[in-house]
C-alpha cells in the first residue's frame, strides 16, 4: 500500500486534492473478477475503469464478507453491490476505513470474543476496547487488533447477563452465535445508560432468530438437540428407536423451518445380483 494524490474535478476551476491510499485488489464486474488500483480516502473509496465508480462511506449500508472477499452494498438512487478479493491484511485496511464511517448503528465499548466456545470458557480470553458496527446483514466488532464479524442470521441468542470486568461485576450483553458449526459465545460492555438501547437494538436488528411456536414435538426436538450434540443420524435412529423415513420426515420439518440445512445426503444402496455373486465367490476364496 502507498500513498498517491489524486485531483478531482468538482466544479470549473475547482480542483481539491484528495490524499488516498491505493490498493491493489480484485474486485468482481459483469460476472468476472478484474485487478483494480482502488484509491481509499477518508470519507470515500474510488473504483478506476472500467467500473468507474465513486462510492462515499455514508451511502454504504451494508458490510459483509465470505472468507478474503469483502461484499458492500450502497444506496444512492439505486442499489449496487461489489465484491471486492484480496488479501486478510488489505481487507483489514479497507475494513476499518469502511467501518468507520459507513451507514450503521454504532457505539463505542469493551468486549471479549470469543469469550466461550462450545460450552467451555476460554482461559485467555480478555476484554478488548472498540467499537460496535450493526449493518444490515451484520454485528461488526472490532478494535485496533480484531475484527469480528458476526452474521445476524448465525446469532442464536441474546441474553442480559453478568460477567467480571476489573474485579467486578458488570451487566453485559451475551451473543452466542455460530462459528464453523460450533456455538461461540461473545461479550459486550458498554456504560449502563447505553447497555440497555444497545440490547434493544440488537434485539430488533435480530428479531428473526426468535422461535417461539414452531409447532415440533417432543420427538422433533430430541432430533435437533442430538444434532446439536454431534450425531449423526445412524446414530440418531438408535438412540430414538425410530426409523429412517421418520427421520427423513423430522429433517424436513427441521429444514423447513430454517432450523437447520443439509451437509451431507446419505445413500442407501442394495447390492444388484453381481454384487451378491462377488461376495460369494470372494467368499469361496477365502475358505480356499
Amino acid at each position: 500500500m502507498v500513498w498517491w494524490e489524486v485531483y478531482r474535478n468538482k466544479q470549473p476551476n475547482d480542483r481539491p486534492c484528495v490524499r488516498m491510499k491505493e490498493i491493489l485488489v480484485k474486485i468482481q464486474h459483469n460476472n468476472e473478477w478484474i485487478v483494480v488500483k482502488m484509491g481509499v480516502a477518508e470519507d470515500r473509496i474510488f473504483l478506476p475503469a472500467p467500473v468507474s465508480k465513486e462510492i462515499p462511506f455514508r451511502t454504504i449500508t451494508d458490510v459483509s464478507e465470505k472468507k478474503n472477499i469483502l461484499i458492500i452494498t450502497a444506496k444512492t438512487d439505486t442499489v449496487s453491490v461489489y465484491k471486492i478479493l484480496s488479501v486478510e491484511k488489505v481487507l483489514q485496511v479497507l475494513k476499518k476505513f469502511i467501518l468507520g464511517s459507513c451507514n450503521a448503528y454504532r457505539l463505542t465499548i469493551f468486549f471479549m470474543s470469543p469469550a466461550i466456545r462450545g460450552g467451555i470458557r476460554i482461559k485467555d480470553a480478555q476484554w478488548d476496547k472498540g467499537s460496535i458496527i450493526i449493518v444490515r446483514s451484520g454485528i461488526w466488532i472490532i478494535s485496533a487488533a480484531k475484527q469480528v464479524y458476526i452474521l445476524l442470521n448465525d446469532v442464536s441468542a441474546l441474553e442480559l447477563t453478568k460477567r467480571e470486568s476489573q474485579g467486578k461485576s458488570a451487566d453485559v450483553i451475551k451473543i452466542d452465535h455460530l462459528d464453523s458449526g460450533e456455538v461461540v459465545s461473545s461479550f459486550v460492555l458498554c456504560p449502563p445508560a447505553n447497555l440497555q438501547v444497545l440490547y434493544n437494538f440488537l434485539r430488533d436488528a435480530t428479531k428473526g432468530i426468535d422461535m417461539k411456536d414452531t409447532g415440533l414435538s417432543s420427538v422433533d426436538r430430541q432430533v435437533a438437540m442430538l444434532v446439536y450434540s454431534g450425531m449423526d443420524s445412524h446414530t440418531i435412529e438408535t438412540q430414538l428407536n425410530i426409523p429412517s423415513k421418520q427421520l427423513d420426515a423430522i429433517y424436513d420439518r427441521i429444514l423447513k423451518l430454517g432450523l437447520g440445512e443439509v451437509v451431507m445426503v446419505r445413500r442407501e444402496i442394495q447390492l444388484t445380483p453381481r454384487g451378491v455373486r462377488y461376495l460369494t465367490d470372494a467368499a469361496k476364496l477365502q475358505k480356499n
